[in-house]
């Protein structure tokens, strides 16, 4: 069959073509750029050092991670009951014996385990496990910061703060969170989901507020969203939400999130984070291990993303039969930013096959990643892996497009790259305004 020889268009002018890439120079430019690109975690559970003992790092609180806690309960005959009686170290022995020494570390989890030592020059064997601890027990934690961050690739993280968490609240209150490289969020779980649980902290700290929220209470809950909205700076609101949230109906997650806390929103200028698909506790033995995931109906965030036209939503799904959906919510509505790929969605096999839907129906305009790190260390392995993880995706995007007659530059690459792991969150977040 004869084929037509497609002209380059001339855009940029003979600049932009003589920096055109050839198909075989596309995959190692990919790969260039994307280790050369800081890139800022949206969504973790990290905290900077001035909250003390909350923020997690070192060898033990890896090893005690409750991805690898659930995993260690497959390969173990001990029990939950007597695992959680443990102290930590001997809980980490436990998890290393059996996940590490007794099999090959081949899970995702368990490999990040691995490519954390090996990042920092530790060994990698059966016997490692007491150099490690040596080594983090050595670590100053400012600079060690510094260097994960290096070693990880970013530029900044953002925290998931609670303002009625009895451990944070004397921090925010002191004002001594302004460490530059850790953002802080408004997490508003126990608030939307577990109003009746805890709607008495807010009484406590000040705001007349009642169970039913009639009265005042909404009011007072926006005052309490703009005196915490004052003291923090976050750059958005979030709260995780089961695959049974729907909007909107009579309970009172609704009634809160539509009259107090999206209208607050809008009032400062931030978006709402909205993490929809867990079920929790479906096995209450494994404690953090325990929670699962949900189909959800997203008719919830249809009427959400209509119904509030000036909030902006970034939305992250936990079920895969939902990736599809959320995708074309994001077509019709462009008050809603798709992030990430949560919890049991951060596998590469999925990830990669969610990227690629994204990019096909989004182009661009979306936030492929966060790593939900909630150990320091966390962050080296798990952006590792998305950089392997979008080189291949990012080349056969490329390579279709110059297969298709476009042109395609290092430069293209690079602000694409920078758009999807930057400025998108940049953008949304207002976080180069200060």
């Amino acid at each position: 069959m004869a084929t037509t020889s497609v002209k380059q268009p001339e855009v940029g002018g003979k600049s932009r073509a003589a920096g055109l890439l050839a198909g075989d120079q596309i995959h190692s430019t990919v790969e260039e750029v994307l280790s050369s690109t800081q890139f800022i975690d949206i969504h973790t559970h990290l905290f900077s050092p001035v909250f003390g003992k909350i923020g997690l790092w070192g060898i033990d609180e890896l090893l005690t991670y409750h991805y690898l806690e659930a995993e260690f309960f497959r390969s173990s005959n001990m029990t939950p009951d007597h695992y959680w009686k443990l102290p930590k170290k001997e809980k980490a022995d436990a998890i290393w014996r059996a996940l590490f020494v007794e099999n090959s570390p081949i899970s995702e989890a368990t490999r990040g385990i691995i490519a954390v030592l090996q990042a920092f020059g530790l060994p990698t064997d059966a016997s490692a496990l007491s150099e490690a601890r040596r080594f983090f027990d050595a670590q100053s934690i400012e600079p060690h910061i510094r260097r994960v961050f290096e070693l990880a690739g970013i530029s900044s993280v953002v925290m998931t703060n609670d303002p009625l968490d009895a451990e944070e609240v004397p921090t925010w209150m002191s004002g001594e969170q302004k460490h530059p490289q850790f953002h802080a969020v408004l997490r508003l779980d126990r608030i939307l989901w577990g109003w009746s649980q805890h709607w008495r902290e807010l009484e406590r700290q000040g705001y007349a507020v009642e169970e039913r929220a009639t009265g005042k209470s909404i009011a007072e809950v926006r005052r309490f969203l703009a005196d915490w909205n004052a003291r923090m700076r976050p750059l958005y609101m979030a709260v995780s939400l089961t695959a049974e949230f729907q909007y909107p109906d009579d309970g009172m997650t609704s009634k809160i999130l539509g009259e107090a806390v999206l209208p607050s929103c809008r009032e400062f200028g931030i978006p709402m984070s909205l993490m929809i698909g867990v079920r929790r506790q479906v096995n209450p033995a494994l404690r953090l291990a325990g929670d699962a995931v949900g189909r959800a109906d997203l008719r919830a965030l249809e009427n959400l993303c209509r119904t509030f036209p000036d909030n902006r939503f970034l939305v992250s799904v936990l079920s895969r039969e939902n990736q599809h959906e959320l995708c074309v919510y994001a077509r019709k509505f462009n008050n809603l930013m798709p992030f990430g790929c949560w919890w049991f969605m951060n596998n590469p096999s999925i990830v990669e096959e969610i990227t690629r839907e994204r990019i096909e129906m989004l182009g661009t305009s979306f936030i492929p990643q966060h790593s939900d790190a909630r150990v320091l260390e966390q962050v080296i392995y798990k952006w590792r892996n998305t950089r392997m993880t979008l080189a291949p995706i990012l080349t056969n995007s490329y390579r279709l497009l110059h297969n298709d007659g476009g042109g395609v530059t290092k430069q293209d690459i690079q602000r694409d790259v920078s758009r999807m792991l930057r400025t998108n969150f940049e953008n949304w977040t207002k976080l180069n305004n200060g």
